[in-house]
């Protein structure tokens, strides 16, 4: 069974919604997107950690604007417990301060909190829309002396991530993989989403692979269940399932711990590349 974890979006009750769907102990990663801020990032942490769960925020590299900033945020971090954070180069064209790549905000990470924090660091199994693929497997392969893992972008074929962790590997990138899948949502929503972050190749795999994909893709709202059970055919090629959940917290805890299924299973905003 792969161990889960599940994406919100710091959005308004959000922690009133979360309480009400989610069993404490649950690990849940915060969004960073330009519209929040970190600010909104780290009020949702700090009040869920406080309740009882695992914690863990995203930090956009190009919206902290300033060092100070960074040493306040690890200080919340360490008053509530909060042991590891997720570190993106964010979607600003620039940065706000000092950091304008996720491997300089991770340096600093690692100095000012003395090894105390883990990182996690996104990957790109169908490339990034703006970023060059061999830019990002340098940007990996750079930061992966500060990093605990990586979660790959939201992708909808199997194949496609274990090509992918396989690809890691050989490149000599030693950090586990967590997929990135996303949770039962509106089909629409979906492949807006999908189309603006740059999935649409493993969304046309999907529609390719037969009937029972197509309905999932057809109907009112998409399932992961076929996409997880596959992943558990190689269960060496991935860590654990990072649920994007697009806050349908009801549906996603229920999807990460199907009766039926081998292995359990946010709006994502496009991860800025370092």
């Amino acid at each position: 069974m792969f161990p889960t974890r599940l994406e919100i979006i710091p959005s308004e009750g959000i922690v009133e919604k979360v309480t009400a769907a989610v069993p404490l102990g649950t690990t849940l990663t915060i969004t960073c997107l330009p519209h929040h801020g970190i600010g909104r990032t780290m009020r949702v942490a700090v009040q869920l950690a406080e309740l009882g769960y695992t914690v863990v925020p995203h930090l956009a590299a190009r919206a902290l604007q300033q060092r100070a900033q960074l040493v306040d945020i690890l200080r919340d971090c360490d008053a509530a417990g909060i042991r590891e954070v997720f570190a993106i180069g964010g979607d600003s064209p620039r940065a706000a301060g000092p950091y304008g790549t996720a491997v300089e905000l991770m340096e600093d990470i690692a100095q000012y909190s003395g090894g105390g924090i883990s990182i996690g660091v996104a990957g790109y199994p169908e490339g990034h829309p703006s970023v060059a693929g061999l830019d990002l497997l340098d940007a990996l392969l750079a930061k992966q002396h500060l990093a605990s893992h990586v979660v790959t972008q939201m992708c909808f074929s199997a194949p496609t991530i274990q090509d992918y962790a396989g690809l890691l590997r050989r490149e000599g990138v030693e950090l586990p993989v967590w997929a990135g899948v996303a949770g039962p949502v509106p089909r629409t929503r979906l492949v807006a989403l999908g189309t603006q972050i740059g999935v649409g190749a493993s969304l046309k795999f999907l529609s390719r692979k037969g009937p029972l994909a197509r309905r999932l893709l057809s109907g009112e709202r998409y399932q992961p269940a076929t996409l997880i059970a596959e992943l558990a055919e190689h269960p060496e090629r991935v860590a654990g399932i990072h649920f994007y959940t697009f806050n349908q917290l009801s549906a996603a805890t229920g999807e990460a711990t199907p009766p039926s299924t081998p292995a359990t299973t946010g709006l994502m905003s496009i991860r800025g590349a370092e």
